[in-house]
């Protein structure tokens, strides 16, 4: 059962999400209303999912998602959001968020978002996705270290898919592996590439050209 933590600051909201979630089967161990309580619940209850808005009264949504990637584990974060401005989305992503949802999403698309968090893909609402992955060729201009951490081929392979936009669940189909292989893959090239979540590897993919046919 996936542990999840649920932070936004309207109680109808955050109780409609977080009994959402119970009916799908998943352990809400914490529904908290500010963000410095939420670093701090998150520490005592260790949550593998945090389910997040933006708009908090004492801190920032990215603030928070800031504090939760540097925690040891660290939970995936996805936001759930009423915005949809592209400054927000591009602030939680660079603060660690694995995904971004607007509140507009059916009950079904955001359990989805809540499933994929948890398996480690990164979930965008549509149209969204495509934004962050701009934002990340822009940057990919910058000038990059010539050297890095040296990748096995199937490492390389993976971190290809990845780059492409592919799921866990569909890289291992492509590659005739078991879910759980890939995301052992991705793990070991987080650690060696020193990165926090899937967000910053399509990121450091695009850099090295991997997402090209």
């Amino acid at each position: 059962m996936v542990r999840v933590m649920v932070v936004d600051d309207h109680p109808m909201w955050r109780d409609g999400v977080a009994r959402d979630l119970a009916e799908a089967g998943y352990e809400v161990v914490a529904a908290v209303g500010e963000g410095r309580q939420a670093l701090r619940v998150a520490g005592a209850v260790l949550p593998e999912v945090v389910v997040l808005d933006l708009r908090l009264p004492d801190m920032s949504g990215a603030e928070v998602a800031k504090g939760l990637a540097g925690m040891s584990p660290s939970p995936r974060v996805l936001v759930l959001s009423a915005s949809a401005e592209p400054d927000d989305v591009l602030d939680a992503v660079k603060a660690g968020a694995s995904g971004y949802l607007v509140k507009s999403a059916s009950r079904e698309e955001f359990l989805d978002a809540v499933r994929r968090t948890a398996d480690g893909d990164a979930v965008f609402t549509p149209g969204l996705a495509g934004l962050v992955l701009g934002e990340y060729r822009r940057l990919a201009a910058q000038p990059a270290p010539a050297e890095g951490p040296r990748l096995t081929d199937r490492e390389t392979e993976v971190l290809r898919l990845v780059a492409k936009g592919l799921s866990y669940r569909q890289i291992a189909d492509r590659l005739v592996l078991s879910h759980r292989t890939v995301q052992n893959h991705v793990q070991n090239t987080l650690q060696k590439l020193q990165l926090h979540n899937r967000v910053e590897l399509v990121r450091y993919a695009i850099e090295q050209g991997l997402d090209a046919d």
